[in-house]
C-alpha cells in the first residue's frame, strides 16, 4: 500500500472548559470539545443557515497541560493533529467514536488575564512578515521626512535585490528589449 495521511486542521472555539486528568505514569491529558461553524445560502428559501459542527478532542503531554492552563469555554484556538476511532461495547453493542489527537495547537485569543498580548497567533511584539527575503522585520511608522531604517538583521549598505539602489524606482517597463 502506498503512502497514507491522517491529518486534521481545525480552528474553532471550545465549547466548554478544558477536562485534565493524569495518566499513572504522570503524564497530562486533556479533553476539549470545539466548535466549527460554516453558513450557506439555502437554494429553496434563499436564507442563510448557519451549521455548528461539534469535534472531539485530546492531547497528551506538554500540549495538554498548556491547553490546560491557558484556554477556557470560549477561547479560540487552531488544532492539528489527526483522526482516531476507539471501539467501546455497550449494552452488547460494538460502538465507535472518533476524536481528533492533537499534536499542535495555536491561541488564536487577544490578551487574556495573565498572558502576554497576542495577535493572529503571534506574539503582537512589533514584527510583520516581510515578503523581503530577510523574513521578520520591524514594523515602523512611515515618515516622509525621515529615510527609512534598515532592518537590523541586514548589516548597513547591504545589497538587497528587492530594493532600488539608486533611489529612482524600479523601472523595468521602460527597458525597451
Amino acid at each position: 500500500m502506498g503512502r497514507s495521511v491522517n491529518k486534521v486542521q481545525i480552528i474553532g472555539t471550545l465549547g466548554r472548559d478544558p477536562e485534565m486528568k493524569y495518566l499513572p505514569s504522570g503524564s497530562a491529558v486533556v479533553s476539549v470539545s470545539v466548535a466549527t461553524d460554516e453558513s450557506y445560502q439555502d437554494k429553496q428559501s434563499g436564507q442563510k443557515v448557519e451549521k455548528t459542527e461539534w469535534h472531539r478532542m485530546t492531547a497528551f503531554g506538554k500540549v495538554a497541560e498548556i491547553i490546560g492552563q491557558y484556554l477556557k469555554k470560549g477561547s479560540k484556538a487552531y488544532f492539528e493533529g489527526k483522526l482516531r476511532t476507539n471501539e467501546y461495547e455497550k449494552d452488547g453493542i460494538k460502538r465507535y467514536s472518533t476524536e481528533i489527537v492533537i499534536n499542535d495547537m495555536m491561541m488564536l485569543d487577544g490578551k487574556q488575564e495573565g498572558q502576554q498580548p497576542q495577535q493572529n497567533g503571534q506574539q503582537a511584539n512589533n514584527w510583520q512578515q516581510s515578503s523581503q527575503p530577510q523574513g521578520l522585520v520591524p514594523q515602523q511608522p512611515m515618515n516622509p521626512n525621515q529615510p527609512p531604517v534598515p532592518p537590523a538583521n541586514q548589516p548597513q549598505g547591504a545589497f538587497n535585490a528587492n530594493q532600488p539602489q539608486n533611489g529612482f524606482g524600479n523601472n523595468d517597463q521602460n527597458i525597451p528589449f
